[in-house]
């Protein structure tokens, strides 16, 4: 059996998520092959899959939003690339649906979440399940305008899957689809969180470590922010950041993840992939509120609910306002289930046996 999955290369979330649910699939299907079809860099997915054996067809497969930062949308270059886009679609297409026919055998694709994930399974003739937390119909509709077009092309394309698995912190996802609903997707550390604890010389004290973490993009904070701080330690994959005396830089190739173990709490935007990581080991996360992103409202609004917390503004974040110092206030609500990425992997064999 070939998965050959379609993934966004908006961010790294889209591609830690597909990478927590393949190793489990791997895990339970060790002789299924594996292909990352994605803009995603070959060094990102290499470190998400680890030992797991994967190939890579480099295809870019959706625009998303493109970001103007971290914390924001540009919205005329968006609809830029996703002309642009359309007009390179058809090739791509095309040959990727006669390499598909090439390999033989069985095969489905897994698609999170490019729309255009619906073409190239018509094209090839394979089944497609969908896997997220939305679409882009749900985060170009409320941007409105020339929008709404793309929003009601993209819905087009969603219904035309055969099955959907829908994450934690999720959109509408409106597309008349049969559904298998899971849990928190998180693929576990593989370093030896002691040795890293040595190596940083990170406190004792668990709670006394704070991640700083902001994506692929990342967000530059001020050396002199951390000054405010002087009792806590921080992890920050920004060299800027890490000139301040309490400020580690996360060493090459080492995953946030692998560092999740060691700290009480982290600073963060909203992010699919990051909270799936940081509730799963207990870490509070200190919120900074992102405008222009449908996502980002849903996904503070669940955290409220499920998870340890303290919400920040932007201007809060550049103050150093960190509210470290503060007890996080506690979920209105219960926790989210564990063990995502192995149910749904269980969905994906299952239509795996049932189309194929």
């Amino acid at each position: 059996m070939l998965i050959y999955a379609c993934v966004s290369g908006h961010g790294y979330g889209h591609g830690s998520r597909v990478a927590s649910v393949l190793l489990a699939l791997a895990a339970r299907q060790p002789h299924w092959r594996l292909v990352i079809s994605s803009s995603l860099s070959a060094e990102f997915l290499s470190g998400a899959f680890g030992a797991v054996p994967f190939e890579h067809r480099r295809c870019g497969w959706d625009v998303g939003a493109v970001q103007a930062n971290a914390l924001g949308i540009d919205a005329p270059a968006t609809l830029l690339a996703l002309a642009e886009l359309e007009r390179r679609l058809p090739d791509q297409i095309a040959a990727e649906a006669s390499w598909l026919a090439e390999q033989g055998g069985r095969a489905l694709l897994l698609g999170d979440v490019p729309p255009a994930a619906a073409s190239l399974a018509a094209a090839a003739g394979l089944p497609l399940v969908w896997m997220g937390n939305f679409g882009w119909d749900d985060i170009y509709a409320p941007m409105g305008g020339a929008f709404l077009a793309w929003a009601d092309h993209c819905r087009s394309l969603y219904r035309r899957g055969d099955h959907l698995i829908r994450c934690p912190f999720s959109l509408a996802m409106d597309w008349d689809l049969p559904q298998t609903r899971v849990g928190l997707t998180a693929a576990a550390p593989r370093l030896d969180p002691d040795l890293l604890r040595e190596q940083l010389a990170l406190p004792e004290q668990r709670q006394r470590c704070v991640l700083v973490s902001f994506g692929g993009m990342g967000f530059p904070l001020s050396p002199g922010l951390f000054d405010r701080w002087p009792h806590w330690c921080f992890l920050s994959s920004d060299p800027g950041s890490a000139t301040a005396p309490n400020v580690r830089l996360l060493p090459p190739g080492v995953r946030p993840l692998e560092l999740m173990p060691l700290c009480g709490r982290m600073i963060s935007k909203a992010g699919y992939s990051s909270f799936c990581e940081a509730l799963s080991h207990g870490l509070g996360i200190h919120l900074v509120e992102r405008q222009g992103f449908a996502e980002a409202a849903v996904m503070e609004w669940e955290l409220q609910r499920c998870g340890p917390h303290r919400l920040l503004s932007q201007a809060q974040l550049l103050a150093g306002d960190w509210q470290l110092d503060l007890p996080l206030l506690p979920a209105s609500g219960a926790a989210l289930e564990l063990g995502g990425a192995e149910r749904a992997a269980e969905a994906i064999e299952k239509v795996a046996a049932l189309a194929c």
